[in-house]
């Protein structure tokens, strides 16, 4: 190793599973990474995507210096106090003649990688008092943010598996060996199901037979988006066969005795047909998990992109309280991060609302403070009072990622009078901003995981500043978030450190501190000290000074049981059948009847992806990481498909083509093909993803069908039609 040759660690933010790494650095360039072995929570496990990091990081296309729209309506490279000026001048003014509802926020996946975008955004909000909030949970995680929130009167309080002590795991909807996790942070994945395969058993509930359901002692071919029939099934056999036993749990439990009469005609029997599996599988599933020394159900993304996915995130915790695993070890427990706030005595809370405002257009209820971001192209090119007319998109490309990209497009297009985005790229979808803010690589940010300690299987906390100086001519990404901040809210010319110190006084006042402690805090720069204050206030009592003295990161221990007092419903209980859960499952009973569609579409992930803003780094293309519609011989043979011939595929939202793969991975009657794809408009800056441009499959949807507890967008389980491309 030459003498400018060092390395660093590095905690990888390309994916939830949060890995350690050694970077190697040459001079200032990352030239390798590999697995910290001494990372305590990871121990050396590396993926695809995290070997990357130095060809993302180092990514010829990322953005350097700020873009401004010139009169000529061409993006130009400007300052960035040309930038922030704009910005400033623009955004206020809408809000004074318009209302702060004329502004919209998107916020996308890759804001909670980063400590900029954990912090800043809520403090963004704050200032905009905007209604108009749109995110990527609605195309993802809200299911489970609503479910828990009705649960247990917090959205956040969301149990995750104990992977490394159940004896039993169900799984549904959930492929973690390609998505290393969701809603579920564990740092190899494989290696942990592997374990639990050595002491126990693990079933996986899929329509495609992926890695994971191969690894599996049970796969069961569900048909596409039946998942919560098949639940519900679940926990009526529990219920009926006087298997349930909630165990300790059942002094916390309120609604235990109508849940009987509100699954009563989700029998097996009755579901079968629905779900296309047999009722006495239906009935072993229920029995095993009744058995099991300890089990675990979890579902993700594959069960919550559904028409019902908010009922069937609410049945996996059913599940896991009927059969007593709730809360306890081995079982499904609530982490307990280091930045959380400091356990509070157990009382009644404020409980969890659903609708406390509607979008204007279709009058979609609110989620979490959100709406569904399949509504933002309406609320933009809908005339009338209230419509949005700038937008603040942060790391975010909803042209691709949100159902009707095309109609989206236009809506950027034409019927903005502002629009500003950070992003490092010129996509899809900051190609229509007037100004664009590009973010520095990651090896030159500091990062801390603030969402994803929050569902982590083992408590744990790791910090890693930046592994490289900030390159001359870039700027810090908490500083531009900051200074956004300033910006928009009529303060522009402030230091952006006036936003840290207002975020810590904030906070100690909401903690009972006085705000002399802010002086204890140390750290080097505004980020730091509010994760200082944060570390301090936490449940842990650490400090950043004691955080730094372990690179590699500190060990908090096991999961342990957390309720009563994690709950914050207004009864003080766990609600175990809400009054809009028991509203909802009247649609759901309907469902039994209905006749299914010859043919849908499910996604899928690939492990050498994530979404659509890794598809540049050229190391992660080929292979397996295609756009292909897998369909099965038997399908392929009645449509006339041959393997590798070019298919059309047509649903509510429009048609796309993409090659065919004959595969019997995926059972008959049902096509798959990945998101994130679709890298084929004009006036982006993606030379990798544009020479691999896939087909967008979010623009086969219309974006005018969702679950409507969560207004998640339903991208799972469409009806489409296929045929051989002319």
């Amino acid at each position: 190793m030459s003498h400018d040759t060092r390395t660093a660690p590095r905690i990888c933010p390309l994916c939830e599973a949060t890995c350690g790494l050694t970077l190697t650095i040459e001079g200032t360039t990352v030239t390798g990474a590999r697995g910290d072995r001494d990372d305590i929570f990871s121990r050396g496990f590396i993926c695809p995507k995290g070997a990357s990091f130095g060809g993302l990081d180092a990514d010829p296309d990322r953005l350097r210096v700020p873009l401004v729209r010139g009169e000529d309506g061409e993006l130009r490279e400007a300052g960035w106090s040309e930038a922030f000026d704009l910005i400033a001048a623009r955004i206020p003014e809408l809000t004074r003649t318009h209302g702060p509802n004329a502004v919209g926020v998107v916020l996308g996946n890759p804001n909670v990688h980063t400590m900029a975008g954990s912090l800043y955004p809520p403090l963004l909000l704050g200032a905009l008092r905007t209604r108009n909030v749109f995110t990527a949970s609605t195309l993802d995680q809200m299911p489970k943010h609503v479910s828990s929130g009705l649960l247990f009167g917090d959205a956040h309080a969301i149990p995750v598996p104990d992977l490394d002590r159940t004896d039993h795991l169900l799984l549904i909807g959930a492929n973690p060996l390609e998505s290393n996790g969701s809603l579920c942070t564990a740092p190899d994945f494989p290696g942990r199901l592997k374990a639990l395969r050595r002491r126990g058993t693990l079933t996986v509930i899929d329509p495609r037979r992926t890695r994971t359901a191969r690894l599996a002692d049970r796969h069961v071919a569900i048909r596409p988006g039946a998942d919560a029939l098949l639940l519900a099934a679940l926990a009526h056999t529990l219920i009926d066969e006087k298997l349930a036993d909630p165990g300790p749990l059942a002094e916390h439990l309120e609604g235990l005795d109508r849940l009987a009469a509100a699954l009563a005609d989700f029998t097996p029997d009755a579901v079968a047909a629905a779900c296309d599996v047999d009722a006495g599988t239906i009935t072993a599933i229920a029995r095993e998990l009744a058995a099991a020394p300890t089990a675990a159900v979890y579902g993700r993304i594959g069960s919550c992109t559904v028409e019902h996915g908010t009922l069937a995130s609410w049945l996996v915790d059913v599940l896991n309280i009927l059969t007593g695993n709730l809360d306890r070890p081995g079982g499904a427990l609530f982490p307990l991060s280091a930045t959380a706030r400091a356990p509070r005595p157990a009382a009644p809370g404020r409980g969890f609302a659903l609708g406390r405002w509607a979008s204007r257009v279709s009058g979609h209820p609110e989620a979490k403070g959100e709406l569904p971001i399949a509504a933002l192209a309406e609320e933009i090119d809908t005339p009338g009072e209230g419509r949005i007319r700038a937008l603040l998109v942060i790391a975010a490309n909803p042209v691709l990622s949100a159902p009707d990209g095309d109609r989206l497009d236009a809506a950027l297009a034409d019927g903005l009078d502002f629009m500003v985005s950070v992003d490092p790229y010129l996509n899809e979808t900051s190609r229509h901003a007037d100004v664009v803010l590009p973010p520095p690589p990651p090896s030159q940010s500091a990062h801390f995981d603030f969402a994803f300690n929050g569902f982590a299987v083992h408590n744990q906390v790791r910090y890693t500043r930046a592994a490289v100086p900030l390159e001359d001519g870039r700027m810090d990404e908490s500083e531009i978030h900051a200074r956004l901040v300033l910006a928009v809210s009529g303060l522009h010319g402030q230091p952006p450190s006036a936003v840290d110190d207002l975020a810590i006084t904030t906070a100690l006042t909401r903690a009972g501190a006085p705000k002399e402690r802010a002086a204890d805090l140390t750290g080097e720069n505004g980020p730091e000290r509010r994760l200082d204050l944060m570390l301090r206030l936490g449940p842990y009592g650490l400090t950043l000074e004691r955080l730094l003295a372990h690179p590699h990161g500190i060990d908090l221990g096991p999961l342990k049981p957390r309720v009563p007092e994690v709950l914050r419903t207004r009864s003080g209980r766990i609600e175990l059948l809400p009054e809009p859960i028991a509203a909802d499952l009247p649609r759901l009973r309907r469902t039994l009847g209905d006749r299914p569609a010859p043919l849908v579409l499910v996604g899928r992930r690939h492990l050498r992806s994530n979404n659509s803003w890794m598809h540049n780094v050229g190391a992660l293309t080929g292979g397996s990481n295609t756009c292909t519609l897998q369909i099965h011989p038997d399908d392929a043979a009645r449509l006339g498909l041959a393997d590798g011939a070019t298919a059309r595929i047509e649903s509510s939202g429009g048609g796309i083509e993409a090659p065919a793969e004959i595969t019997d991975t995926v059972r008959s009657g049902v096509v798959s093909l990945p998101h994130g794809w679709g890298h084929s408009r004009p006036g982006t800056r993606m030379t990798v993803a544009a020479a691999h441009p896939g087909a967008n499959v979010n623009q086969l949807l219309d974006g005018t069908l969702l679950d409507p507890l969560s207004g998640t967008a339903v991208l799972n389980a469409i009806p489409v039609s296929v045929t051989p491309a002319l």
